[in-house]
């Protein structure tokens, strides 16, 4: 059961070969996210019908984190973003499938308003029935998967496909629904999208 102080605990076993930063080499990490300090939509609208636990959150958070980083509780379905002043905002988000989640430390190196979609070929291989009719794109706009906007995660100078991104699906949030994805309603990732800078680290916590 989730305690009002939930724990993320990141060891090094989790991260093996190129997902490995430097910065989870030598010791593991603990992140606690302590007591709410303010709720962002205080007049409690929630078109989505969102469990108000998903709903944006500030909330206090350990020494140590770099302002600015992204960083996923899968267990939870929590996207924490490091503010400067010892806070973090909080967003309920949905994440990969079982199987299909991948834990790393990510850089985000673009920010793309209401993107394109493709699925890629492992998607289509996968689940043909899914997405081979979608094989030659879709294009941005309210109903594509990516919905608002999308933060890309890369590796080096490699894009993973991985994406940070809205969703014409909000009933979604809070599941393991998406193939590998970080979710997030629309307006809510229209937020994250305008604080987060480029070069910025996002951590997908095991």
């Amino acid at each position: 059961m989730l305690t009002r102080r939930h724990f993320i605990i990141t060891s090094t076993a989790l991260f093996s070969g190129p997902i490995m930063a430097p910065a989870f080499a030598q010791d593991a990490v603990g992140i606690e996210f302590d007591d709410t300090i303010e709720r962002a939509e205080p007049n409690g609208n929630n078109p989505w019908g969102l469990h108000p636990r998903f709903m944006p959150t500030r909330v206090s958070h350990n020494r140590g984190l770099t302002p600015g980083d992204v960083h996923v509780d899968p267990t939870a379905r929590y996207l924490y973003h490091i503010g400067t002043d010892g806070t973090a905002m909080r967003y309920g988000v949905a994440v990969g499938r079982l199987g299909l989640y991948q834990p790393g430390t990510f850089t985000i190196r673009r920010k793309v308003d209401w993107p394109s979609w493709t699925p890629t070929a492992n998607m289509i291989a996968r689940e043909p029935e899914v997405y081979a009719q979608y094989a030659d794109g879709v294009p941005g706009g309210p109903e594509n998967p990516l919905g608002a906007r999308a933060l890309y995660l890369y590796l080096g100078g490699n894009d993973t496909y991985l994406r940070i991104h809205g969703t014409p699906q909000p009933w979604s949030i809070g599941t393991s629904a998406s193939s590998g994805c970080v979710r997030l309603v629309n307006e809510h990732i229209i937020r994250l999208a305008e604080d987060v800078e480029l070069g910025s680290t996002a951590v997908l916590h095991s």
